[in-house]
């Protein structure tokens, strides 16, 4: 609006400079053309009104990016929430089933349990620490954090919990392959007493 007001008042000041001017003579003749004016002076209108339609424009796509963009981190926290659930519910169903199977193993000794039982608990308080600060961040308007930045410090912990279940994995398969080891210690023992 401001640019067409802007544009009018040119037109205007150029309109009055002209008419003024055309007691201006070349050669003895007035030089002065009516016809060339009013149509640079419709020129000019139009060009105003194009140029107001196109800023609205750009406003509205600017609106609507930033739309975008609110509803893309929304969709984005929904997805690093519902892995994260995802994962630690993966992660505490690997460690009761895989804890109890380790534990539950004859050839696990008994001054290991506490030392393996404190392993895998560590680190489903780890991941229980991770929910409930999930939580904060979701349930109150943490730190006055933007969409965005909640985005990425969900997205972190979901790295996180990801790496924790890589953790329990490693840690499991390192005990069953330390029972099979002894299984198979047992048997050769077993088989080398026999003869």
């Amino acid at each position: 609006m401001k640019n067409y007001l802007k544009v009018r008042t040119l037109v205007i000041v150029l309109t009055f400079i002209l008419l003024s001017s055309s007691h201006i003579v070349a050669q003895g003749m007035p030089v002065y053309d009516n016809t060339n004016f009013i149509s640079l002076a419709k020129q000019l209108i139009e060009s105003a009104k194009q140029t107001s339609n196109l800023l609205k424009t750009v406003d509205f796509l600017k609106k609507q990016k930033e739309r975008i963009e609110q509803v893309s981190n929304v969709i984005q926290q929904l997805d690093a929430v519902g892995k994260l659930i995802q994962n630690n519910g993966q992660l505490f169903n690997m460690v009761q089933g895989d804890l109890q199977n380790i534990l539950n193993s004859p050839y696990i000794k008994p001054e290991e349990i506490n030392r393996i039982t404190d392993s895998f608990n560590e680190i489903i308080e780890r991941s229980m620490e991770s929910v409930e600060y999930v939580n904060q961040i979701l349930t109150s308007d943490y730190l006055k954090m933007t969409d965005a930045e909640r985005a990425t410090v969900l997205k972190e912990y979901e790295t996180q919990s990801n790496e924790m279940i890589a953790e329990v994995a490693s840690k499991t398969r390192r005990y069953k392959e330390i029972i099979s080891f002894r299984k198979m210690q047992e048997k050769i023992n077993n088989r080398t007493s026999e003869y």
